[in-house]
């Protein structure tokens, strides 16, 4: 033993203060103190920790599972033999085993139910019957007013298209309308379909006024009605309009194109009678060659039975051989532009108008026919 050189006491073998301390942890922890030191070791990367699973504890992520609620979470597939799961929430299994897939299907037999009901469900039949309930209301109540008897004098004028109800009944206490020459000042006052009703100065029918364009096919009269039991213009526009409508002017059977047909009288007088100057436009198609010598005495003016037929303009038409002519005329005499021809030793083989008071048959088919539009309607009383 050796001694210290300062005190001359032995020297005490020094002991490792780190082997003292592990052995008082290792007697605190319950290990014995020849135990080694726990130490935990670290998963390299790649590889997965298993000593907890050895060991039959759990893991810190299974424990945060567990203490959270989560459920187990399964490995990301990559393998094309395992079954891949589609994209984002995978829609509701139906039937079983039906397939997860989306079928365009079940959106139509569902239903949208973004408004509470579904399409085709018993709403829209309501609204479907209600709907049909309603024009059928209406087609009711105009074939009541057609059939009725009697009307009241101020709906009489509002369905004749001069003003409203209440307007009427103002004109009716000034003392403006009369009925079959009496000034009537009466509200309510009834009057009948044959009674005569006028208003400053013109008379004046209970139905609105109706414009019906028809481009006329061979074959048929321009009449209301025919003994002989023929085919008449009335047969095609029967279904325009819930009143009786009448031709303006006539076309005889063999000539096509243009006419116009209304309930308008007013309209009729003016658009008929020579004086208003409504002007017709025909495209004639003779048997032969028009001479110019011809065509010179045609616009000097052919003499007939009711007197000198004036005709406004006569020309040949473009891109047409000679015997193809378009005639101008404003007079409404009977067969007047066939007989103007006959006169000089032709023969019409086809006369169609194209024009009639400045409305054509533009984009109607032959045989079919169309409502006056308000500015076409317009246009004719202007004239």
């Amino acid at each position: 033993m050796s001694r210290d050189n300062n005190s001359g006491r032995p020297k005490k073998p020094r002991s490792s203060t780190r082997n003292n301390s592990d052995d008082s942890r290792a007697s605190r922890s319950g290990h014995s103190s020849g135990s080694k030191p726990f130490k935990k070791t670290f998963p390299k990367a790649g590889e997965r920790n298993t000593d907890s699973r050895r060991s039959g504890g759990t893991s810190y992520q299974d424990r945060m599972d567990k203490k959270f609620g989560k459920t187990e979470q399964k490995d990301f597939i990559t393998n094309s033999s395992e079954e891949k799961k589609p994209f984002g929430k995978s829609a509701p299994k139906r039937g079983g085993s039906r397939p997860n897939t989306f079928d365009t299907r079940n959106k139509y037999e569902r239903g949208s139910l973004k408004y509470g009901r579904r399409p085709g469900s018993s709403d829209d039949r309501n609204q479907d019957g209600a709907k049909s309930f309603v024009q059928k209301r209406r087609l009711n109540k105009i074939d009541k007013d057609i059939h009725k008897d009697t009307i009241r004098l101020n709906k009489y004028i509002a369905n004749s298209g001069i003003c409203s109800r209440r307007e009427a009944d103002e004109l009716i206490t000034q003392g403006l309308v009369e009925v079959n020459g009496k000034v009537v000042t009466e509200m309510g006052y009834q009057v009948q379909k044959i009674d005569k009703v006028v208003f400053d100065g013109q008379n004046i029918t209970p139905e609105k006024p109706v414009y019906v364009l028809l481009n006329k096919p061979k074959g048929y009269i321009s009449t209301t009605k025919d003994d002989k039991a023929r085919k008449t213009v009335m047969d095609l526009v029967a279904n325009a309009s819930p009143y009786r409508v009448f031709p303006v002017g006539r076309l005889d059977r063999s000539t096509t194109g243009v006419i116009l047909l209304t309930n308008d009288g007013h309209m009729t007088k003016k658009l008929t009678h020579p004086s208003f100057d409504a002007k017709k436009i025909y495209h004639v198609t003779l048997d032969k060659k028009l001479t110019h010598e011809d065509m010179k005495l045609i616009v000097e003016g052919i003499r007939l039975d009711e007197g000198v037929a004036v005709v406004d303009q006569i020309s040949y038409i473009e891109g047409k051989p000679k015997n193809e002519v378009g005639i101008e005329i404003h007079i409404g005499w009977n067969r007047v532009i066939r007989r103007i021809f006959q006169r000089l030793g032709y023969e019409v083989e086809a006369l169609d108008r194209v024009m009639f008071a400045g409305l054509t048959k533009k984009n109607i088919k032959r045989g079919h026919w169309r409502i006056l539009t308000e500015q076409e309607v317009n246009n004719l009383k202007m004239l």
